[in-house]
C-alpha cells in the first residue's frame, strides 16, 4: 500500500467519523420521550392487569401407571398448577379445563392485599389462598370456570377478539412455572390458527413468551382487554419457542356465560354440512363463483330445511359477516347457543334470500359426560378411561346409538397415552376382543383377566359410526 494510498483512506474514515459523530448530536430527542412513554404506557396496562390474574393450584388423583397392577394402588396424588382471570367482582375466574382436570381441591391465590401498595418493598406479600368451586368444564374448548367465595375482586373485561390483527402488540399474563404474575410482550403471529384438520377450535397465536403454568392466563391488548386464554404451545424443548396459542375472547365470552348460568354449555347447530367451494366444485356443479362456502347436506326436520335452505346453496354471509370457506363458517356458528336465532345470506341460482335459523343444540354433549365422572368411582385403569354405564340419562346426551347396553367413556384420564386411534369422549364400548360389554362390571371382569402387554380390541360406536379401536395394556 503506498503512502498516498494510506492518506487517502485515513481520510475518509475521518470524515466518516465526523459523519457520524453529527448525526448523533442531531438525534431528535424526541425519540427517547417516545420510548419512555411506550414503557410507561406498558407498566401501565400491566400494574391495571395483574391485580385481576390468579394462580391456581390443583390436586387430583390419576392412575398410578408404571405397571402397578395391585388394585389398591391405581391411584396416586398428583398436584398441578396453572393461572386463571377474574373476570367478575364476585369472584367467578376463567381458566383452562385441563389446569383443573380431574381436580379433587382446587385453590386459588389471590393478588396481594390492596394496602400491600402503601410497602416500600419491590417483594410484595403472597395474595389470600382460597377455595374454588368448579362451575363448569368445557372440553371441546378447553375452558373452565371456578367460583371463589370474595366480594370486590379485582376484574377484567373481554375483549373482541374479531378486532385482533396480524402484527398487534399484545401481553400474556400468568405464572409461568410457579413464577407467579408474570408479563411477558410479544405481537399477534395469526388470528385463527386451526391446531387440528376438522377441529371448529380457532386460537390466536403469538409470540408472546408462554410458559408451562401460563396456561388460563389471559391474553391482553394494549387497552388491557383479554383478547384471549393462554392455552398451549408447540415446542421441541418444552419451553418458549415463540408459538402460543391463547383461546378467542369471543369463544371464551360464549362458554363462560352458558357455564356461569346453567353449568354446562350447550353447542350450537342448524343442521347442514358446509363445504368450501373449490373452482373443481365451483365448475361441476356449475356455480357462479369459485370461492366460498356451499352447503353439501341439509338434514331431514333440522332447522336449516324448515328455514328453506337446499343442499347447493351457496352461504354469502352469517349475521351480516362474509363467509369465505367452510371453516369460518363453523366457527362463527359454533359461538352461538341453543335458543339463539342467526341470519343466514344465501344464493341459490341467480337469485338471492335471506332467512332466520334458530340455532339447536348440537348433539354428543362430551363436556357434559365430564361433570358426570369421577377417579374414585369412574376410573378405568388399564384402558386409561373415566367410563359410565350407558343408561337413560346418559343416552339422553349422545346422538341415537345402535345398541342400549354398553360402557360410555366420559373422559380420558390424566395420563392417558396420546393418539388418534385411542378412546374419545363419547365412545360407547360394545365388547373388548369380542366379549360383549352390557356395563362397568363387565368391563372391569373382562380387564381383570388381562395383563400389561396383552392386545385390546374395542368395538366401538362414535358419532354413529362403528369402529375397532385397537391397543396394548400399559
Amino acid at each position: 500500500m503506498t503512502i498516498r494510498t494510506f492518506v487517502a483512506i485515513a481520510i475518509s474514515i475521518s470524515i466518516l467519523v465526523s459523519q457520524s459523530q453529527a448525526q448523533a448530536q442531531k438525534a431528535d430527542p424526541r425519540d427517547a420521550l417516545a420510548l419512555t412513554e411506550l414503557s410507561q404506557a406498558m407498566q401501565a396496562i400491566a400494574s391495571r392487569v395483574q391485580p385481576a390474574v390468579v394462580q391456581i393450584v390443583s390436586s387430583g388423583y390419576i392412575p398410578a401407571g408404571d405397571g402397578v397392577e395391585s388394585t389398591g394402588e391405581l391411584l396416586r396424588l398428583q398436584r398441578s398448577g396453572g393461572s386463571g382471570v377474574v373476570l367478575d367482582a364476585t369472584g367467578y375466574i376463567v381458566t383452562n379445563a385441563h389446569v383443573v382436570a380431574n381436580a379433587h381441591r382446587v385453590q386459588v391465590v389471590l393478588t396481594a392485599p390492596a394496602d400491600a401498595k402503601s410497602l416500600h418493598s419491590i417483594v410484595k406479600p403472597r395474595g389470600n389462598v382460597v377455595g374454588a368451586e368448579v362451575v363448569g368444564i368445557d372440553e371441546e374448548t378447553d375452558l373452565a370456570v371456578l367460583k371463589v367465595e370474595a366480594t370486590g375482586l379485582p376484574f377484567l373485561e373481554l375483549g373482541n377478539s374479531d378486532d385482533v390483527r396480524s402484527g398487534q402488540v399484545v401481553l400474556a399474563f400468568g405464572s409461568p412455572l410457579g413464577l407467579d404474575n408474570s408479563v411477558t410482550m410479544g405481537v399477534v403471529s395469526a388470528v385463527a390458527r386451526q391446531l387440528r384438520s376438522e377441529d371448529r377450535m380457532i386460537y390466536i397465536q403469538t409470540d408472546a413468551s408462554i410458559n408451562p403454568g401460563n396456561s388460563g392466563g389471559p391474553l391482553v391488548n394494549t387497552a388491557g382487554q383479554v383478547v384471549g386464554i393462554n392455552t398451549s404451545i408447540l415446542s421441541q424443548s418444552g419451553g418458549s419457542e415463540g408459538l402460543g396459542f391463547a383461546a378467542p375472547s369471543n369463544i371464551v365470552r360464549a362458554v363462560y356465560t352458558q357455564i356461569r348460568a346453567s353449568g354446562r354449555v350447550r353447542r350450537g347447530a342448524i343442521g347442514v354440512y358446509a363445504q368450501t367451494i373449490t373452482p373443481v366444485l365451483a365448475k361441476g356443479l356449475g356455480l357462479s363463483r369459485d370461492y366460498g362456502v356451499v352447503l353439501g347436506d341439509v338434514w331431514p326436520e333440522s332447522p336449516a330445511q324448515q328455514a328453506g335452505l337446499q343442499r347447493g346453496d351457496i352461504i354469502l354471509s352469517l349475521n351480516s359477516k362474509a363467509m369465505e370457506n367452510a371453516r369460518q363458517f363453523d366457527v362463527n356458528l359454533y359461538q352461538f347457543a341453543t335458543g339463539d336465532k342467526v341470519r343466514i345470506d344465501y344464493q341459490r341460482g341467480a337469485e338471492t334470500k335471506a332467512v332466520e335459523v334458530q340455532v339447536i343444540e348440537r348433539p354428543g354433549g362430551s363436556s357434559e359426560l365430564a361433570l358426570m365422572v369421577t377417579p374414585e368411582e369412574n376410573l378405568i385403569g388399564p384402558l386409561g378411561i373415566l367410563a359410565l354405564d350407558l343408561d337413560e340419562e346418559v343416552a339422553s346426551i349422545l346422538p341415537t346409538l345402535r345398541y342400549n347396553t354398553g360402557v360410555v367413556v366420559g373422559a380420558r384420564a390424566a395420563d392417558a397415552t396420546p393418539g388418534e386411534d385411542n378412546f374419545r369422549p363419547g365412545d360407547v364400548i360394545y365388547s373388548i376382543n369380542r366379549i360383549p360389554i352390557e356395563s362397568i362390571r363387565d368391563l372391569r371382569a373382562t380387564l381383570a383377566g388381562m395383563v400389561s402387554g396383552d392386545e385390546v380390541v374395542a368395538e366401538v360406536e362414535r358419532g354413529g359410526m362403528m369402529r375397532y379401536v385397537a391397543m396394548r395394556l400399559e
